[in-house]
C-alpha cells in the first residue's frame, strides 16, 4: 500500500499542513492550511455537569493505543451526520505507520466490549494535532476528548491542534484563531520557545532526517503519564485511564 513518507507527513505537520482527500475512493492527497485554524486550549476544556457525571459515572471503559486502526477505519466510516469522508486508504496506511513509529495515538471507548467511539491523532514535541473523533453511542467522542485533554494536560503537551472549527467542539471549548497566529503557537512550542526561526529549522530539519523521522530538539510530551497517574491511584487499571473522577479533576484544576 502507498503511504505518505513519515518524514514528509511529520515535517508538514511542523509547518501547518496535513493531508486530506477528497473522499474515501479518492487515489490522491492533498496538502491543506485553513486561512482559519481551531484550536483546543488545553486550560479551556469546558465540563458540563451532564458530561462530568457520564466521566465519573464510567459510563465507558476507555482506553488508549489498543485499537489505533479500528479507530481511524470508524472514523471512515459514513454516518447520517457524514455521508462521505476524506479518509482514504492512503490516509489509512499512513497514519498506521506514523502509529507504529510512536508518532500518532488513539483513544478509545468501549461499551460492553464493543468499540462505540474514540479519536486519532499526530504527537510531535508537545503538540497534539487531532485528526479525527468518532461516535457510534450518545457523548462517546465527548469522553475520548475529555481523556485525551486530561492526558495531554498530565503529559506536559502545550497545544491541541483540531485543524477546523465545528459547533461539536466549540462547545467543548474550541477556539478559532488566525493560521498566521496558530503557526506562531506551532513554532514556539515545537523549537521550546525559540520563535517562527526555530520553527523553521525544525520543519526543514524533519524532512531531512534520514532515518524516516526527525530527531527533535525538543521535549517531547510524556503520553504514559496518565496511565502511571491510574495506576497509582487504582491498582489493575494501568492498561486503561484512571478513574472518571481523577479526569474530571485535571479537567477542572486550572492553577
Amino acid at each position: 500500500m502507498e503511504t505518505i513518507d513519515p518524514a514528509l507527513l511529520l515535517s508538514a505537520y511542523a509547518q501547518g499542513l496535513f493531508p486530506m482527500a477528497d473522499g474515501a475512493d479518492d487515489p490522491s492527497v492533498h496538502w491543506v492550511e485553513p486561512r482559519l485554524r481551531a484550536i483546543l486550549p488545553l486550560d479551556g476544556f469546558r465540563l458540563s455537569r451532564s458530561l462530568k457525571k457520564t466521566i465519573t459515572g464510567e459510563r465507558f471503559h476507555v482506553t488508549t493505543d489498543r485499537a489505533f486502526a479500528d479507530i481511524v477505519a470508524l472514523c471512515a466510516q459514513p454516518a447520517d451526520d457524514r455521508p462521505t469522508t476524506w479518509i482514504n486508504p492512503v490516509i489509512k496506511a499512513s497514519y498506521d505507520r506514523l502509529f507504529r513509529l510512536g508518532h500518532a495515538h488513539s483513544v478509545e471507548c468501549w461499551q460492553m466490549g464493543e468499540l462505540v467511539g474514540g479519536l486519532y491523532g499526530v504527537t510531535l514535541g508537545r503538540a497534539f494535532f487531532g485528526e479525527s473523533m468518532v461516535s457510534r453511542v450518545r457523548d462517546a467522542s465527548k469522553v475520548a476528548l475529555a481523556h485525551l485533554v486530561a492526558r495531554l494536560r498530565a503529559g506536559g503537551w502545550q497545544l491541541l491542534d483540531c485543524q477546523f472549527i465545528t459547533p461539536h467542539l466549540e462547545s467543548l471549548g474550541a477556539i478559532e484563531i488566525p493560521q498566521r497566529d496558530y503557526l506562531a503557537r506551532l513554532y514556539s512550542v515545537l523549537a521550546g520557545g525559540a520563535g517562527t526561526d526555530g520553527g523553521a529549522a525544525l520543519a526543514a530539519g524533519a524532512g531531512a532526517a534520514a532515518s524516516g523521522v526527525p530527531s527533535p530538539p525538543f521535549v517531547a510530551g510524556d503520553w504514559g503519564a496518565l496511565d502511571a497517574l491510574g495506576a497509582a491511584l487504582a491498582e489493575g487499571r494501568a492498561t486503561g485511564s484512571p478513574p472518571g473522577y481523577v479526569i474530571a479533576q485535571l479537567l477542572t484544576n486550572t492553577s
